[in-house]
């Protein structure tokens, strides 16, 4: 009986535990974000100012603004310039740096045009693209390319030409072909780095997708924004920088469940790691 008992007695500490542990979870992401719109909401009242607008008018600028044909006319398709900008800078960035990094000479010869490129902002190659591309969903995706390439490139190159050499020379005594070595051994080593890169060639491909809308554009995310601007429509501006932050949020959120996939090794051998 008293054993029977002390189970019992165990069971609402762990419901406890749980639902504190919940509690925490929602707290942490959305405690500050309310903080902020309550901040937000009671300097608002305070102003006069009509840049300013309170956050429940911004809240009907979108409801009236986005939830309806502007989402088909113009958020659809910079989503799909978005993709296949990020998806091309994927496939090229990890082709690309894969065959650098694994040949010493051919990295030692672009090395400094790679530097030279890099350092170049994508922005100013607008006009250029539009000049040789012209005004197109195209030349859109070109521009993204340009800027969310560059810090896949790089680390993948870093991740391949950081893979363990008693791995390699261990998987040449053993005669492994060339290729298995490059599906098990060097793209699992340089996988951390690599998506690394593309979280950062994210933020950038979501930059740049603005920005090149913003350039002699009649639909868009972009457009819209800079057209609200334009005309003074205060808190329709603000509802497209919401929607360009709450694009962000999904982007961020799907990296991190894809990463966890593709990175359940890496993370699994840091926890053992800690443990």
């Amino acid at each position: 009986m008293t054993a029977y008992t002390g189970r019992i007695a165990t069971r609402p500490r762990s419901r406890r535990t749980v639902g504190s542990r919940i509690a925490a979870s929602l707290l942490y992401p959305l405690g500050l974000p309310t903080l902020l719109l309550v901040l937000w909401g009671l300097v608002a009242t305070r102003t006069t100012s009509r840049f300013f607008p309170d956050p429940l008018t911004i809240a009907e600028a979108f409801r009236d603004t986005w939830v309806g044909p502007a989402f088909v006319e113009d958020v659809l398709p910079s989503l799909a310039r978005l993709g296949l900008g990020v998806a091309a800078s994927i496939v090229l960035g990890i082709a690309a740096g894969t065959v650098i990094g694994l040949t010493r000479w051919l990295r030692d010869l672009l090395e400094p045009l790679l530097e030279f490129l890099r350092a170049i902002p994508p922005p100013v190659l607008i006009p250029v693209v539009m000049l040789l591309l012209g005004i197109t969903d195209t030349m859109k995706v070109v521009v993204i390319v340009s800027g969310a390439v560059w810090p896949i490139l790089l680390n993948t190159i870093e991740g391949v030409r950081g893979t363990d050499s008693v791995m390699k020379e261990t998987a040449e005594s053993f005669q492994v072909s060339w290729w298995e070595r490059l599906w098990f051994l060097v793209l699992p080593a340089a996988s951390p780095r690599i998506m690394a890169g593309v979280r950062q060639a994210l933020s950038v491909a979501l930059i740049l997708m603005v920005i090149s809308e913003m350039f002699a554009s009649s639909s868009g995310l972009g457009y819209r924004i800079a057209y609200f601007q334009r005309n003074y429509l205060i808190a329709e501006m603000w509802s497209g920088i919401v929607l360009l932050g709450l694009v962000g949020v999904f982007l961020a959120v799907a990296f991190g469940l894809v990463e966890r996939r593709v990175l359940r090794w890496y993370h699994g051998i840091r926890e053992v790691n800690r443990a």
